[in-house]
């Protein structure tokens, strides 16, 4: 018979991200964020080739990128409510970590296999983050694919792009509940 884990169980039937429009500071200190970094990277990834890897933004990199993708915004000819928008991503957040996708080229592991695992990887880290107790997000928008402002701001190479920033902080309330999906509606069961 299995042993279950009831309080990992729990914690997966329970969780809830917290919006990033709520996190402040406090975050959590290097030696945590090691560790939810840690669990981040412990996902399936066959032939381990690791897709994938971190940018940590503290505070002083997370104010110029915010500075950044407001300019890029309206070089793209983005209005300046969506240029605003962008901008407070970014210098609302106390910390966050890009998780970066940097797919392998080779024939024995497809794409679409990479791209999962790192899709994996910024799940871990976010409930990792959640469940050591601090308020977290996964974040995207337009900026995490635009060549450009990837390549200049935040150093990336040609063909990488930020699967998720994974704001986070200390929740100043409560994260809402929102809808779940109705598992009857999602699942079919197939017996022969």
């Amino acid at each position: 018979m299995p042993r279950r884990n009831e309080e990992a169980l729990n914690f997966m039937l329970e969780r809830r991200s917290v919006s990033h429009k709520t996190l402040a500071a406090p975050v959590p200190s290097r030696e945590d964020l090691e560790l939810i970094l840690r669990a981040g990277a412990r996902v399936p990834d066959h032939k381990m080739l690791e897709p994938f890897r971190y940018l940590v933004l503290e505070d002083g990199a997370l104010n110029r990128l915010a500075d950044a993708i407001h300019a890029r915004a309206l070089e793209l000819g983005m209005d300046i409510d969506q240029a605003a928008k962008a901008r407070f991503s970014f210098a609302n957040a106390p910390l966050s970590v890009a998780v970066v996708a940097s797919l392998a080229q080779t024939d024995m592991i497809p794409e679409v296999e990479q791209t999962l695992a790192v899709g994996a990887c910024c799940t871990s880290v976010l409930n990792a983050a959640l469940a050591s107790g601090w308020g977290a997000n996964w974040i995207t928008g337009w900026a995490a694919f635009d060549e450009p402002f990837l390549t200049q701001h935040l150093g990336l190479a040609p063909g990488e792009y930020v699967a998720g920033f994974m704001h986070m902080g200390t929740a100043r309330t409560d994260p809402s509940e929102r809808k779940r999906p109705d598992l009857d509606a999602i699942t079919t069961w197939v017996s022969a």
